[in-house]
């Protein structure tokens, strides 16, 4: 009997070590977790993002046009010779009305074989064709006539893609940006004011910017024409609008 009586006091015992333990766990864990609350913040959420459109108004200062021979026969030695001399032509013109070697560029140059097709799938060899294009960028408006008569008059048969653009978008993107980073700092100290909030810095800056667009100018590509252009309509570019919004990120208390 007393044997018996030991041994239950032993198991008594380990049950209630067993109890203590359990209970200390818990308390260790509702200790760590009421830590964890108290090293938040007192005002949560921690930051706050405002955001704003800034816009601007340019007038193009440059038009773009693409001028071009396309020469046609039987050698390649003889359309290269007489394409490259009526391109040679064209831009020593567009050279003696002003216009600057850095604003023209060439951007085709294409010799491929021409064939002519049969109903039965058959084709003939027709000889070649050379394509040369370039890109003039004209800075005084009153000269497009004269780009564009002269150089048809001495051979340019493929003439289209006048656009009207702005040579150094960024700083127009600068007076946008300004107005938009002026009106998000506005914002943040309103909504602050308004909500309790102090704000602490700004940590962050997102910007989204919309190209200035290219105006296209009421001209369609003509290819194969010769002889004189026809009369250059009045020129009225326009403005063009730049928009550019911008998120400023705040840490606040």
């Amino acid at each position: 009997m007393a044997e018996e009586i030991k041994k239950f006091e032993i198991s008594d015992r380990l049950f209630s070590v067993f109890v203590v333990l359990i209970f200390g766990i818990i308390f260790f864990l509702i200790a760590q977790i009421l830590l964890g609350f108290k090293g938040l913040p007192e005002n949560y959420p921690r930051e706050i993002t405002v955001s704003a459109q800034g816009k601007a108004f340019v007038k193009p200062d440059i038009a773009l046009i693409k001028l071009g021979v396309t020469t046609e026969g039987m050698k390649i030695q003889e359309i290269v010779q007489e394409n490259s001399e009526k391109m040679n032509n064209i831009l020593k013109e567009i050279k003696d009305l002003g216009i600057e070697e850095k604003d023209v560029q060439t951007v085709r140059y294409d010799l491929s074989p021409r064939y002519e097709y049969w109903e039965k799938g058959q084709r003939i060899f027709k000889g070649y064709t050379l394509t040369q294009e370039i890109r003039v960028k004209i800075r005084d408006f009153e000269k497009i006539g004269e780009v564009l008569e002269k150089s048809t008059k001495i051979g340019a048969n493929l003439v289209g893609e006048l656009q009207f653009s702005v040579d150094e978008p960024e700083k127009i993107r600068e007076i946008a940006r300004k107005e938009a980073i002026d009106k998000a700092k506005e914002k943040a100290g309103q909504i602050a004011s308004q909500s309790g909030l102090k704000l602490v810095k700004l940590i962050n800056v997102y910007e989204n910017y919309y190209p200035i667009p290219i105006s296209p100018a009421p001209y369609k590509e003509m290819a194969g024409i010769g002889g004189e252009f026809p009369a250059v309509p009045t020129i009225q570019p326009g403005e063009e609008e730049v928009t550019v919004t911008v998120n400023l990120v705040y840490r606040v208390r």
